[in-house]
């Protein structure tokens, strides 16, 4: 009897909030397995990635705004 992969499991399944979550991390920085590409565009929604997506390019734009201003007040400009 052949043993059944528990990897295959989890890519044969819908993406939870944390799974969209941390694809679009990995869509950010360039990284993303195979596999969870795969379940990404098999049952993934494309407007949950859309959404994601969003919000997190405008915590990144707020991010790097603070930062430059930090730097700027440290430096007396």
């Amino acid at each position: 009897m052949l043993k059944k992969d528990p990897t295959l499991d989890q890519a044969d399944k819908k993406p939870n909030f944390w799974a969209i979550v941390a694809s679009t991390l990995a869509a950010f920085i360039g990284v993303q397995s195979n596999k969870n590409r795969i379940r990404d565009f098999k049952y993934g929604n494309i407007y949950s990635f859309i959404v994601s997506g969003l919000i997190f390019t405008v915590i990144f734009i707020f991010c790097i705004t603070l930062a430059v201003k930090w730097v700027l007040n440290s430096s007396g400009a």
